[in-house]
């Protein structure tokens, strides 16, 4: 009877052991495989789920042409801005909610202080281009730049504490308004390091550049690009580079060899 009992204890405990070996193996060959339940991985967040502002300049200087008044064929910088938005959009809101928060014109006649003019004129929202081109095509260039104060509001819309979001700020100058780009920009990383600020500069190379530099400090404070289109073709890329998909769009990849890495000096 000892004997027998020892044998069969012998042979559950080989048994035991067996089991735990093949259910090592199943394991390894599901993690292998990626067979495991969703709750034991950790997939990447999908940039394009994040919902984007487009901070859009439209103050007095968006009225000037490029390469100056004496330029041969010359188009007004926000012109320019219209084909690209227009090349560009329909394709990028087909996979990201896209709002536009303007500041430069006022629709309160008599209003005197120009630092008071930005409006919100669409929430983030599936499939926008048609709105917001249209939006953009309606506005006339006049006042000042209070683009700080309108970054802070964009951030606002966009819960950015609660939530990864986007601010791509399209501008041709500085903030005309005694806001603080360098400051409101760390403030607003700390606040929410999930929050990604662009920076496109119209203008900014040459003579312009020292109007927008202290704007940079925006994307460098919050992950973003800062890039200096000079011409249309250049202001689309850098458009597809900043609002677009990087999984879908083979422009994004155009863009990087286009404008070059991140916070290159140009």
């Amino acid at each position: 009877m000892h004997s027998g009992s020892s044998a069969g204890l012998k042979h559950a405990k080989r048994a035991s052991a067996a089991s735990c070996r093949l259910a090592t193996t199943v394991l390894a060959f599901a993690i292998i495989c990626g067979g495991l339940p969703a709750f034991a991985q950790t997939p990447e967040r999908s940039p394009c789920t994040d919902d984007a502002m487009l901070v859009f300049d439209a103050s007095g200087s968006m009225s000037s042409k490029i390469g100056g008044s004496g330029a041969t064929h010359a188009v007004t910088r926000i012109d320019m801005v219209r084909d690209a938005l227009s090349k560009v959009l329909p394709s990028v809101t087909r996979f990201r909610r896209v709002g536009l928060m303007s500041y430069g014109p006022t629709h309160t006649p008599g209003l005197f202080n120009q630092c008071d003019n930005i409006e919100l004129n669409l929430l983030p929202a599936p499939n926008a281009a048609a709105r917001i081109i249209a939006l953009v095509q309606s506005l006339v260039p006049a006042g000042g730049t209070p683009l700080t104060r309108a970054v802070e509001q964009g951030a606002e819309v966009l819960d950015f504490r609660s939530r990864p979001a986007v601010i791509v700020v399209l501008t041709d100058g500085e903030d005309t308004c005694g806001g603080s780009p360098c400051r409101v920009g760390k403030a607003l990383h700390e606040a929410a390091a999930q929050l990604t600020i662009h920076v496109i500069g119209l203008g900014a190379k040459g003579s312009g550049a020292g109007r927008i530099v202290e704007t940079r400090c925006l994307a460098e404070h919050n992950g973003g690009l800062y890039l200096t289109p000079e011409t249309a073709d250049d202001l689309a890329a850098a458009l597809q580079k900043t609002l677009g998909c990087p999984m879908v769009s083979q422009s994004g990849l155009d863009a990087e060899r286009e404008f070059g890495p991140r916070y290159d000096d140009w």
